[in-house]
């Protein structure tokens, strides 16, 4: 797990929203992993991730302490504490070990519905390889989604984040993709926005701001300042599909 506070950063997991603005009620069915402590600056949240059905949330593998079984998850676009928590049973993709990020997958599994929340929706298997192929994927623009850092600054050459607990998103131009891999890129000429520590797990939505179609999942990117480009794992792959099938119906 990589802690939200006001640390200093030596890894490049677990991203957080920088260069966005309040996702406020858009994604509700984006949520916050909340600790059972609060970190070292007092805020709650660790990572991110998306209600796929009524019962099952979609988070990042890496995000887990070691025999983790459970997880805490909050939807609040603000987390404070005393808000309403929902508890369910935490279960990696048996696939993934911590020296690589593939199959950097998770979903809490919750008893009863969540109420009053619609999931977002899942690709078609291939969306993205279609969306290449016709020539239409250069030119998408992407909505990450997530509870993660809002601001870096550099303190005696290293990099110190700030953290609020709160929903935000920004949104990302493509930059290449992978048999596994959505890369998105930070291009100022263009407006973008990136992810940093604590968006890990959390949602890249195809499409404008208010979109629901949920294409990959953040899980590292090449800077420890989110200032480049961020790799986030498709769910449109057969790998993934093969993990998400045991929990969910798939289009």
């Amino acid at each position: 797990m990589i802690s939200a506070a006001l640390a200093t950063i030596t890894a490049s997991p677990a991203r957080a929203i920088t260069n966005g603005s309040p996702d406020l009620t858009v994604h509700p069915q984006v949520g916050a992993i909340i600790g059972d402590k609060p970190n070292d600056d007092g805020t709650w949240s660790y990572c991110t991730g998306t209600l796929i059905s009524p019962t099952v949330f979609l988070t990042a593998a890496h995000c887990a302490e070691p025999g983790q079984k459970s997880a805490q998850v909050s939807f609040s676009s603000r987390y404070r504490p005393g808000d309403k928590i929902y508890t369910g049973r935490y279960v990696l993709d048996s696939r993934y070990r911590d020296e690589s990020d593939l199959h950097d997958m998770a979903v809490v599994v919750f008893d009863a519905a969540i109420p009053g929340i619609t999931p977002a929706r899942l690709p078609t298997e291939g969306l993205l390889d279609r969306l290449k192929a016709d020539k239409t994927l250069k030119t998408m623009r992407f909505t990450p989604v997530g509870y993660g850092a809002m601001a870096s600054v550099k303190v005696k050459h290293r990099t110190r984040l700030t953290y609020t607990d709160t929903r935000h998103q920004a949104s990302i131009s493509f930059e290449a993709l992978t048999r596994d891999w959505l890369k998105l890129s930070l291009d100022p000429s263009k407006g973008d926005g990136s992810t940093c520590f604590g968006d890990s797990g959390g949602p890249n939505f195809l499409g404008g701001p208010t979109s629901d179609l949920l294409v990959a999942t953040t899980i590292s990117g090449e800077d420890e300042a989110c200032k480049k480009i961020n790799y986030d794992y498709r769910l449109d792959t057969p790998a993934a599909r093969s993990f998400l099938k045991r929990f969910v119906t798939l289009p």
